[in-house]
């Protein structure tokens, strides 16, 4: 008896269809972004956009840069989330991993200010589906020699 045969996915695929799984722990109203660090075929840590720990989330006290109706990639600092790739960061650290040439996978590419962190901490790829209106960030990618590429997934992936 023959079974059939499963595609297995690429290791790319792999970790982008884990980072929608992260992203669904989101508590932001806008987006749902999810993020995982990864050396060496290993997941280090994951993150999601949500408000810091002990802090109301976003659907329990609705989001200021939608009423105020802030474009998205604009006045982050009035948005009371971190982006998933900052509390990937944040894990990481609080866990002792380093993670100087990781790759970043990430459903969304990162803002400017995602970008010249992962830059500092040593990311060395970065790995992303959806697009995010911050131009100045792959110029960041770009100067500092980070390795960027977009995965674009099927439907019924990320």
């Amino acid at each position: 008896m023959m079974t059939a045969v499963r595609e297995r996915p690429d290791w790319d695929h792999y970790f982008m269809e884990i980072t929608s799984v992260v992203a669904k722990r989101s508590t932001c109203l806008r987006r749902q972004i999810g993020a995982i660090l990864v050396k060496e075929k290993h997941i280090l840590a994951t993150g999601y956009n949500g408000a810091p720990k002990g802090l109301a989330h976003c659907v329990e006290t609705g989001c200021l840069r939608q009423q105020l109706g802030i474009p998205s990639g604009e006045r982050h600092e009035l948005c009371r989330a971190l982006h998933a790739e900052q509390n990937a960061i944040i894990q990481a650290a609080n866990l002792g991993v380093s993670i100087q040439d990781s790759t970043l996978y990430s459903t969304t590419a990162p803002c400017s200010l995602c970008a010249k962190m992962l830059i500092n901490a040593g990311v060395v790829r970065v790995v992303f589906s959806g697009e995010y209106p911050d131009e100045r960030a792959m110029d960041f990618f770009r100067e500092a020699g980070v390795v960027v590429e977009q995965l674009k997934l099927e439907n019924n992936e990320v």
